[in-house]
């Protein structure tokens, strides 16, 4: 059913030799965070660290060009694809999310705005690379039964589950012994106790200098999945008391579906709704990754996990 699915898309974006280098880095471990086609900073450092780490040129310079870093690395490779069928369930889980702060404290759950948001996350796309996959789509008018076609990836509620060390017959990720913030890179790593990489994750770090952790080592203290959040307004009128809002859990809560505090009040590792935004300065001090990140560094790590922020 795939191959005749790719003759449809025959000459089209699903042929992109730079789509597939960037699912299958993503598949290794090595994230550019929003798969979208095009090559770029967070694509090219995905591949560095997957060459020097993963491959048998280890130390060799990597191939700059991605299509021929694809045929060098993972022409071999199965198709990255599959075929997903929109459900009503997932037309029943969206959700119209309020602008006022406290009507959104009212909300069940602050889950996917749209079809489209939701299946993009589900492939780890961006929303531009989920409509060139599936060109034609009605986003609007998505009814139930309809096919797309999507990067294979674990479900973030699986990769969640995983995290859940008590959960019988949770999936398996490998521990991580230490988790490594490197300022300067915008990234997260996931190591073992040999400083091998298990995970590399595109972050934001904050905007504001005098908010950015110091250097140094910290651990993960809390450790928590669909977490919920706390809302306090940026500015109060003096004499007026301040309104706090509590928002609930879901993939559109402002710290997404994971929650990694650390010793550090006020500050953490969790995810968050704008997948595009990540990779730049602009947190308020903690450090955002895309929310299948996230989910996959939470089933890395646990209370107590190391983490080393670097320059």
């Amino acid at each position: 059913m795939f191959a005749s699915l790719v003759l449809v898309l025959a000459a089209t974006f699903a042929e992109s030799k730079t789509l597939a280098l960037q699912i299958h880095l993503d598949r290794a471990g090595y994230s550019c965070s929003t798969i979208d086609g095009v090559w770029g900073g967070k694509s090219e450092r995905a591949l560095r660290r997957y060459v020097e780490e993963r491959t048998k040129d280890a130390g060799a310079t990597p191939v700059r060009d991605p299509e021929k870093a694809f045929d060098k690395y993972f022409a071999d490779r199965p198709p990255p694809f599959r075929i997903v069928e929109v459900t009503k369930d997932d037309l029943a889980a969206v959700v119209a999310i309020p602008e006022d702060p406290a009507e959104r404290a009212k909300l069940p759950r602050m889950g996917y705005e749209s079809v489209k948001e939701m299946f993009a996350e589900r492939g780890h796309l961006s929303q531009i690379a989920l409509s060139k996959l599936n060109p034609g789509v009605d986003w609007n008018n998505a009814k139930p039964g309809l096919k797309l076609v999507i990067p294979d990836f674990p479900p973030i509620a699986e990769e969640l589950a995983a995290g859940e060390r008590g959960r019988p017959n949770r999936p398996k990720r490998p521990t991580a012994a230490e988790i490594r913030v490197s300022l300067s890179q915008f990234e997260v790593r996931a190591c073992d106790e040999n400083g091998n990489t298990l995970g590399l994750f595109p972050c934001s770090v904050a905007a504001n200098k005098a908010k950015v952790p110091p250097h140094g080592e910290l651990k993960v203290t809390s450790y928590v999945a669909w977490p919920n959040f706390t809302y306090t307004p940026d500015y109060t009128p003096p004499g007026r008391k301040v309104q706090r809002h509590v928002w609930p859990s879901g993939e559109n809560c402002p710290v997404g579906v994971a929650w990694m505090g650390l010793n550090l009040p006020g500050y953490g590792i969790h995810g968050t709704p704008r997948p595009e935004s990540i990779g730049f300065t602009g947190s308020h001090g903690c450090f955002r990754l895309a929310n299948w990140n996230a989910a996959r560094l939470f089933a890395m790590c646990q209370s107590g996990t190391r983490v080393v922020i670097e320059p």
